[in-house]
């Protein structure tokens, strides 16, 4: 397996890694069994990198990895985990916590979840408008002074916040969304990140789905399937995008790869310092996902998936998850 530092001072990990939210959550149904399967498959392919949150089926998704990783030796693995966000019991979010009290609280339920004595990397999940981001990371740097953090990241927040951020403790890494059709961290975020030694783990490669080569327009999302709420999904945006898919596909044919293989290679060839995450739920689309580290694409392909970003038809996220980044704009 490939392998990518995470930030100037951050872990050595895999050049892919693997996002485990949609084993339990927000996604609908799932197949918990897969799931672990398919955490074993990904570790035996030599991916190290798995990313959680608290959140992510109200701890259940750190209970999976959990079992998955029982009887795996701990060093043969990074944990990446996100707290803070808040959820009621229906599901539905109600705000964010990153107070230094639930900072070291919420740790503490991670730790016992994952049956591990320590966390490789620990990051707020957005923003706390209420809290500076110093008290936020500083309650993190508590942490690792006592061992029970390696690292801390960042994940959803712009410029000026990652500054303030780096200025009270190295940052390991930022996680945010890119993709060939989400390219708003290059302006400024990326550049940032870059200038202050910060890596970048990069979730949405396949624009949740939207640029696997495996959605329909007649998909149907199900019950617990935030997608049905994000308008890139909807009505003539999802025709719109769909037909860059199609763009996608010419080149992937050409080149004897999937069209999701050719999503990750673009994100992969955007610099050593980035990481991408892939959700795989399922054996086989890992399998697939990890084909891209074989994929070089070619300065004739760059050049024909340069000019997507900028027909993308609607939002990444709907109108009230906006208001929860601190990254947009900035």
């Amino acid at each position: 397996m490939i392998t990518r530092q995470l930030g100037a001072n951050g872990p050595i990990a895999s050049a892919i890694g693997l996002g485990c939210m949609g084993m339990s959550d927000l996604y609908g149904a799932s197949d918990r069994t897969e799931g672990v399967a398919t955490i074993h498959a990904a570790l035996d392919a030599g991916v190290t990198l798995l990313d959680t949150g608290d959140f992510y089926g109200m701890g259940d998704n750190e209970m999976l990895i959990a079992e998955a990783l029982r009887g795996r030796p701990r060093d043969g693995v990074i944990l990446s985990v996100k707290f803070g966000a808040q959820r009621d019991p229906d599901g539905n979010w109600i705000g964010f916590d990153g107070r230094p009290s639930a900072v070291k609280t919420a740790l503490a339920y991670s730790l016992k979840r994952l049956g591990v004595d320590y966390l490789d990397i620990y990051r707020p999940a957005r923003l706390d408008p209420n809290v500076p981001i110093e008290e936020t990371v500083g309650a993190g740097a508590d942490m690792v002074k006592a061992g029970y953090v390696r690292f801390i990241g960042l994940s959803e927040v712009g410029s000026e916040t990652i500054r303030r951020a780096a200025a009270v403790h190295p940052i390991a890494d930022l996680q945010i969304e890119y993709s060939l059709i989400s390219r708003g961290i290059e302006k400024a975020i990326l550049p940032t990140c870059r200038a202050l030694g910060v890596g970048v783990t990069a979730y949405g490669v396949l624009s949740r789905g939207l640029i696997s080569g495996h959605w329909q327009a007649s998909a149907q999302t199900t019950k617990g399937d935030f997608r049905a709420s994000i308008p890139r999904f909807q009505g003539e945006n999802l025709g719109k995008n769909l037909a860059l898919v199609e763009e996608i596909t010419r080149i992937a044919d050409a080149r004897g790869a999937t069209v999701a293989q050719v999503a990750i290679a673009w994100v992969l060839s955007r610099g050593d310092d980035i990481v991408p995450l892939i959700g795989a739920r399922r054996r086989d689309r890992l399998a697939e996902s990890l084909g891209a580290l074989a994929l070089t694409l070619d300065r004739e392909n760059l050049a024909a998936l340069e000019n997507l970003a900028s027909s993308v038809s609607g939002a990444r996220y709907a109108k009230a998850q906006m208001a929860h980044l601190d990254s947009e704009g900035r």
